[in-house]
């Protein structure tokens, strides 16, 4: 399912950027995709995996959560079940948010608060990481 940036944006009430047409397509992707400050790696759905899969609800959930000032990335599933492993503990020594798996005929779509957009995420298995930067010490990239 192709959706537009208003409709996937207007579902969770945010307004569009000023910089990306309302009613312009996403694309739906299967390689590696970036939305600020996170990655979705397309990967092999691991054998062992230390947390549990749980389907998206409706609702979506936030992979990164905005704080002081911040933008929310928000994961949304559409037409199909989407599975997602969520890291408890994201580090800058281990910066995997979690891992996703959207079954053929389903997408899943990646937004962030009024300021990139969403991100179109079709069929497959994906790790979703955090940007890490590496100054005097190691630490996540806030975006």
């Amino acid at each position: 399912m192709t959706m537009t940036y208003g409709a996937v944006l207007g579902e969770r009430n945010i307004t569009v950027p000023e910089h990306l047409e309302a009613d312009a397509e996403v694309p739906v992707l299967t390689g590696l995709q970036r939305q600020g400050d996170v990655a979705i790696i397309p990967t092999e759905r691991p054998k062992e995996l230390a947390w549990q899969y749980e389907k998206v609800p409706p609702e979506g959930i936030a992979v990164v959560r905005g704080e002081n000032g911040g933008h929310t990335h928000h994961l949304a599933a559409y037409d199909g079940v989407c599975l997602w492993a969520g890291n408890p503990q994201v580090s800058a020594a281990a910066p995997v948010l979690g891992e996703l798996e959207v079954p053929e005929g389903a997408v899943a779509y990646l937004s962030h608060d009024d300021e990139h957009g969403c991100n179109g995420i079709g069929p497959g298995h994906y790790t979703i990481v955090r940007q890490v930067e590496e100054t005097d010490k190691r630490k996540l990239v806030a975006d």
